[in-house]
């Protein structure tokens, strides 16, 4: 996630990264722009069809068009918007209900049972890290440094992996139950929050494998390309030249809206707009070392 102060306009206005719209739509801006120089050329050298067709009102349905679009467009943009909220709010939940877990856990444990605090230690933001790389899509296998903890060595890459760690914590917390370490009203006391972990997992799922459906997607794309093609028909005869000029910030404007929705919808990916899940997840492993 690119991280930039909202305040500074001269900056923002000058400043050109990898995720810019203007660099994806570099060439297909070139290309709409000698489209429509073509269009503009023949229609005042050669058609002239503004002087004796009906498509001198062309423009006016291209306005009523152009509103339907910007219609679309908002609600695109919200949807997507909602669904990077979404997935910044359950992994702010993880964040806490992480600390939570953590301040119940070494209020519970005797402050020299260093072995199950060393256990909970790592489990604890072990999730988060696994959950990352779980919703990016990429095999991993975690191991520690040492062999003190056997359950949390090896997690099996071809399993769900969160589930692993989820289900190690448990163990522990059930075995500290069984050995009187812990009572059963405080293994109550705690279950709320390793729960809670299994619930923002299968939310994230839900954003990640759910996209916004291919009809909607595919229906808004061939909507700015038919009124992007069709512009320079409409305006070249009372624009002239300029109309290349025209289509191609039209063209900017509404392939740059398409294109920050693509990105944001999906907010685990690795795209610079997409949620600082490395981030979050070395902040739960620096506060929960504080708090064990």
């Amino acid at each position: 996630m690119r991280i930039y102060n909202p305040k500074e306009w001269f900056g923002i206005l000058f400043q050109f990264h990898k995720s810019d719209t203007l660099r994806k739509l570099l060439g297909l801006i070139a290309i709409i722009a000698i489209y429509s120089g073509i269009i503009a050329y023949l229609e005042i050298n050669y058609f002239k069809t503004h002087e004796t067709s009906p498509l001198k009102n062309f423009s006016v349905m291209h306005t009523i068009l152009g509103m339907a679009l910007s219609l679309l467009l908002v609600f695109r943009t919200n949807t997507a918007y909602d669904r990077w909220w979404e997935g910044r709010k359950l992994w702010g939940a993880l964040v806490n209900n992480s600390r939570n877990l953590a301040l119940k856990i070494s209020c519970l444990l005797d402050k020299d049972d260093e072995y199950n605090r060393d256990f909970f230690r790592k489990a604890i933001p072990m999730y988060a890290f696994v959950l990352k790389e779980h919703l990016q899509a990429e095999s991993t296998r975690y191991m520690l440094d040492d062999a003190d903890h056997p359950e949390l060595q090896n997690l099996d890459s071809d399993k769900h992996a969160p589930n692993q760690v989820a289900k190690a914590i448990i163990a522990r917390a059930v075995q500290l139950q069984k050995e009187g370490v812990i009572s059963a009203e405080q293994l109550l006391f705690i279950n709320n929050e390793v729960s809670s972990f299994t619930d923002i997992c299968g939310a994230c799922e839900r954003i990640k494998n759910t996209p916004i459906p291919y009809s909607y997607s595919a229906f808004i794309k061939k909507f700015i390309f038919t009124y992007i093609m069709t512009l320079p028909v409409a305006y070249s005869f009372s624009l002239g030249y300029l109309v290349i000029l025209v289509v191609a910030i039209v063209f900017y404007v509404l392939g740059s809206l398409e294109l920050i929705a693509e990105e944001i919808e999906d907010p685990f990916g690795k795209d610079s707009n997409d949620l600082p899940m490395e981030k979050i997840a070395g902040n739960i492993e620096k506060h929960i070392a504080e708090i064990i």
